[in-house]
């Protein structure tokens, strides 16, 4: 049967798509054109570990065809070796495409297996993009937060941060917070400088402040879907969304270099029939 005949009926059958690109540290096919944002690097890695993966479905599929996609390259894969574990700093961004807690512990067992570490050393939560002429408040990151203690507790996480909150905000939640944040990330787009009520707060709560260029929506659901119609001929995944994103890095603590760094995507059918 042709590939993207399976594609098509393996995606019509499935309701859920769990991705690992793998190690994008030495992967080559990245090397080609170097992407001008993590929109389209997390784009490029979609549809090439999609694609890499559909080539790798037999030509006859069995007639029970998986409800969930695992879709990943073992030969990218490498898992952390008990021996490094103490050499090594696995910090994750989650990126929340929808507000269900629950992502966020699917997001990090779903790292912990994947890398085969116990426990993460440092997790940044990016809340979920909100509508147009809303503002961020302590209310929606209420949730979110006890979620990511709860985590703590559980010695599944290390440490816990934030992203692109002002000091007004991050003094809120430090307040009312249990395990307070250990960092901020701060995007530099929307300001060259970090602001100083915010570097003073931050100081004296030892709070570190970190700098990032993510989009505030890291890939819209039009690119997804783009990518994922890209890996295959013909692929039809327009009832397919995107729940959350997460990206790791794994580095060497002594020397300051990158050994691993990759994307984990989950997905879901929307209206499952």
């Amino acid at each position: 049967m042709e590939p993207h005949v399976n594609a098509q009926r393996l995606f019509d059958h499935a309701t859920a798509l769990k991705l690992h690109t793998g190690n994008l540290v030495n992967r080559s096919r990245l090397k080609k054109k170097c992407p001008s944002s993590t929109s389209e690097e997390l784009q490029d890695c979609i549809q090439g570990t999609l694609s890499a993966w559909l080539a790798t479905m037999p030509s006859k599929l069995d007639s029970e065809l998986p409800s969930v996609l695992h879709c990943t390259i073992p030969e990218n894969t490498e898992a952390v070796t008990p021996e490094e574990r103490e050499e090594l700093k696995v910090s994750v961004k989650i990126f929340l495409c929808e507000p269900d807690c629950s992502s966020i512990r699917n997001a990090v067992d779903m790292a912990r297996s994947s890398l085969a570490v116990s426990q993460l050393d440092s997790v940044i939560i990016a809340p979920p993009p909100l509508l147009d002429g809303e503002i961020q408040t302590l209310i929606h990151l209420q949730p979110l937060w006890e979620e990511l203690e709860g985590l703590v507790r559980s010695k599944k996480i290390a440490a816990i941060g934030t992203s692109d909150l002002d000091k007004s905000l991050l003094e809120q939640l430090y307040n009312w917070a249990q395990v307070k944040p250990s960092s901020n990330q701060v995007n530099l787009a929307s300001c060259c400088v970090m602001p100083p009520d915010l570097t003073a707060f931050a100081k004296e709560f030892d709070i570190q402040l970190l700098t990032h260029n993510d989009s505030k929506e890291l890939i819209s659901a039009a690119c997804f879907q783009e990518a994922v119609q890209e890996s295959s001929k013909d692929l039809l995944v327009a009832d397919w969304s995107l729940e959350w994103v997460l990206r790791y890095s794994i580095i060497v603590k002594s020397r300051g270099i990158i050994k691993s760094k990759g994307y984990i995507v989950h997905a879901k059918k929307c209206n499952s029939h």
